[in-house]
């Protein structure tokens, strides 16, 4: 693993950028642990105050610290990508690596499912869980409804690999030599579909936290739980821009922004390093 981390710093500057670039913006959730605020209380500050050498981000027309406000904010969106990301990933190599390597009824009866959460339209089915649960729309329970909708495209990639690998020489000892079924996908077949993973474990979180800012944005999430999009529904709801409290909403997008170019350039330069061809070429071979 730490090899795999080694090269791709070494050689691939997508992957460096995006390191560099998530790391910061981990750091800086980080910082809302040693917060002197509480995020959920207003009127601390002085409101609508510009960013200056007391309030780096400025304040907000709430009279929130925005600087401290966005650190909360960020960390519960991190929280929110890295839970849906994880979950969905569970999901996707039980069903995927089971679908390749048993095939037969099995493999039909789950991409039958898959392909049924596949054609559900996602946006509508997550305001229609809005209306339902309402206040009780907690990030977690939302976490859990986006994660049970996150998996089923990443399960076709991770089958179609598995598919490859049941019928390598390796697997064949294995089978001879006794092993279960579970032990052969979990201890052949899974380190083989890691670096899949990895990548779609990426995509997965900028998927999700995109989901989770434009419901926010739009309203269809708990308001007063500080993320990403309800910084940016609040500053909406204000019209910030129109009563010139730029930094309420420009500083916020630029981490936005920071956030989602650090978790694609890791996905994109992940997916390449498991091409070997364009591996070996980015080394010099």
């Amino acid at each position: 693993m730490f090899t795999v981390l080694h090269d791709l710093v070494r050689y691939n500057i997508e992957f460096a950028i995006g390191l560099g670039l998530m790391t910061a913006i981990v750091i800086f959730a980080g910082l809302s642990f040693v917060s002197p605020v509480d995020p959920t209380m207003v009127y601390l500050a002085i409101p609508d105050q510009p960013p200056s050498a007391e309030n780096w981000f400025g304040t907000n027309s709430r009279g929130q610290d925005l600087f401290w406000q966005l650190t909360f904010a960020f960390r519960n969106s991190l929280v929110f990508g890295f839970t849906v990301a994880i979950l969905s990933r569970i999901i996707s190599i039980a069903v995927g690596l089971t679908s390749g390597y048993v095939g037969g009824w099995v493999d039909r009866s789950l991409m039958f499912v898959n392909d049924i959460f596949v054609a559900i339209p996602i946006f509508p089915v997550l305001v229609l869980f809005y209306f339902v649960f309402r206040d009780d729309l907690d990030s977690f329970r939302l976490a859990l409804i986006m994660a049970c909708f996150g998996w089923p495209f990443d399960a076709r990639l991770i089958r179609s690999v598995a598919m490859g690998l049941k019928h390598r020489e390796f697997t064949r000892h294995a089978v001879f030599a006794g092993m279960s079924t579970r032990k052969i996908l979990f201890e052949e077949h899974l380190p083989y579909v890691m670096p899949i993973i990895f990548s779609t474990f990426m995509n997965n979180m900028l998927w999700s936290i995109g989901f989770e800012v434009t419901l926010a944005v739009l309203g269809f999430t708990d308001i007063n739980e500080p993320t990403v999009g309800t910084v940016l529904y609040w500053a909406n709801s204000h019209s910030a821009m129109v009563v010139g409290v730029w930094w309420w909403v420009v500083i916020p997008i630029i981490l936005v922004v920071m956030t989602f170019l650090g978790l694609f350039l890791l996905a994109v330069s992940t997916n390449e390093y498991i091409d070997p061809r364009s591996r070996l070429r980015r080394m010099g071979a």
